[in-house]
């Protein structure tokens, strides 16, 4: 048992005795698939998702050097035909590649001798299993291999994508590890030979040659479209219920900090990392930051390829943007359009997509992260003008100032931001929200509160320790300001804000599509 060969189920042992939501049915995914033309799987997503706890599992349940039946029995895989015909019966070759450019680091060994580091590394170990191997080529060797013990080869690379995030540029480097891929799983000969099958994850799917993957015979699973592994993805909402209510945390912060993504057929996929931090510190909150490897927003950002800045400004304000994903090259130079730097912040997991082409800000944690770029530096002169515009916006709402604030509401509604037809309550909504973009840094924003006798269209509550007042905007299309105020007070929506205290703002805003007209009414209250 090795580290890289047969590696043994220490790994998988040590997951379990922690708190573990069982994820094994991945593994009669995989199994369905030995003996087949499809028994190749690259599974991508992003960070943070259990991409090595799944990495783990499929090592502890394939190796044959060990006994893995005490970890399985009572997991969902041991109810599946086929169970106890695959459990333990492959040698395992187990990668993970961000190791390997570590350790070429720490061995002063330039990057782009990385991919024969990882062919050394492993005929090593399988002549120290098996001393007759030795001084083979490594393809040679496990086919000889296969051949000598009547078992092959499962093959789990974990962050499979990292030379080629790390090797930005390097194009000699990217084909030279891609090779060695070609080498084990796009050779006919030697995948029927010597490979039961391959899981490769990471947060990119297979880089493009051309139009086509790099390695075309591998099943791809993106978090763009999931299929049947869905559900294995990170944590459904009925496993995240459960996770609540064993260490009495409520479910609905759970819900608005880390639902990250939505399928048809399985609904809300949550952050697995996130979520457990939050259920072991008993405190809901950004664990974001305290990943080690977190791409910096503001490097893609600061592209602003066709507007990538207003772009963003929408996303915080909370609406949903058009992607087209297809074109995008799967790597982090390769950047033709808007849609190619969108998609890939879907893959990063800042975004969550869905099936009609749209993409937004998933929720609370990551949203805190677009947030940081309003208080950084460099940002440019075009975006900080949206910024301190927002900003006198919000001000003048605060101060009464009625008039101020339907004049900047106009220059919104007059900009490329608003809708390209303004003709109901919803754009409306959409113009309102975005205005009020800057209100994001000191104040939570919900939208279609319940509260009183009916629903507010958008409320602002100052965050904890602000001295600011409350903030409830209700809209109105072709009737009055005035109206809209009347509605707040009849309907009692400030009920809701009885617990706050403090004091409330009321904004009225009405549209009149005759008179292509915004008019504002604002009235300050007590909430207590």
């Amino acid at each position: 048992m090795g580290i890289y060969f047969n590696p043994g189920n220490s790994g998988f042992q040590r997951i379990v005795n922690s708190e573990y939501v069982d994820k094994t049915g991945l593994i009669f995914q995989i199994n369905r698939s030995i003996g087949t033309m499809n028994n190749l799987t690259c599974i991508s997503r992003p960070r943070r998702f259990g991409k090595s706890y799944a990495a783990q599992m499929l090592c502890a349940y394939y190796d044959c050097s060990c006994d893995s039946r005490s970890l399985f029995d009572d997991r969902e895989i041991a109810k599946t035909e086929g169970y106890l015909d695959h459990l333990n019966q492959y040698h395992v070759i187990n990668l993970d590649i961000t190791g390997f450019i570590s350790a070429a680091a720490s061995m002063d060994i330039p990057l782009f001798q990385v991919p024969n580091l990882i062919t050394d590394t492993i005929s090593r170990e399988l002549a120290e299993g098996y001393p007759e191997l030795s001084g083979k080529n490594l393809t040679d060797a496990l086919v000889d291999c296969v051949e000598k013990t009547g078992k092959k080869f499962v093959f789990v690379i974990d962050e499979w994508d990292a030379l080629i995030r790390e090797a930005k540029g390097d194009t000699a480097l990217q084909r030279k590890y891609l090779n060695l891929l070609r080498g084990w799983f796009k050779n006919g000969n030697f995948t029927s030979k010597a490979v039961a099958a391959a899981y490769m994850t990471g947060i990119l799917p297979i880089k493009k040659d051309g139009s086509q993957s790099a390695i075309s015979d591998f099943r791809e699973v993106t978090i763009l479209d999931p299929g049947r592994f869905v559900k294995f993805t990170g944590f459904t909402a009925d496993e995240v219920k459960g996770l609540c209510e064993k260490y009495g945390m409520p479910f609905e912060e759970a819900q608005k900090w880390y639902d990250g993504y939505d399928f048809p057929g399985t609904g809300a996929i949550y952050n697995p990392y996130s979520l457990m931090c939050a259920m072991e510190n008993r405190k809901f909150g950004s664990y974001w930051k305290k990943t080690t490897a977190a791409e910096s927003l503001m490097t893609y950002i600061n592209m602003d390829f066709e507007g990538m800045q207003e772009i963003t400004a929408r996303l915080i304000a909370g609406e949903d943007v058009e992607v087209r994903t297809d074109g995008f090259e799967n790597d982090f130079e390769t950047f033709k359009s808007r849609d190619d730097v969108l998609t890939l912040l879907i893959h990063l997991g800042y975004l969550t997509w869905n099936e009609e082409g749209t993409a937004r800000i998933p929720n609370e944690e990551v949203r805190t992260e677009f947030e940081k770029i309003l208080e950084g530096t460099g940002v440019s002169r075009k975006w900080m003008e949206l910024i301190n515009r927002s900003r006198r916006l919000l001000e003048d709402t605060l101060a009464g100032k009625a008039d101020e604030v339907a004049g900047a509401i106009e220059a919104v509604r007059a900009t490329q931001y608003a809708p390209v037809f303004y003709n109901n309550e919803q754009a409306l909504r959409y113009v309102v929200k975005f205005a009020y973009i800057a209100a994001i840094d000191q104040y939570l924003k919900v939208e279609e509160l319940p509260s009183g006798k009916g629903i507010a269209d958008i409320v602002y509550l100052p965050r904890r320790k602000s001295l600011l007042p409350a903030l409830i905007v209700e809209l109105k299309w072709d009737k009055s300001s005035e109206g809209a105020i009347r509605q707040i007070r009849d309907r009692n929506y400030p009920a809701v804000l009885r617990d706050y205290g403090g004091e409330i703002v009321m904004a009225g805003i009405n549209y009149n599509p005759k008179t292509k007209a915004h008019t504002c009414e604002i009235e300050r209250i007590s909430g207590r």
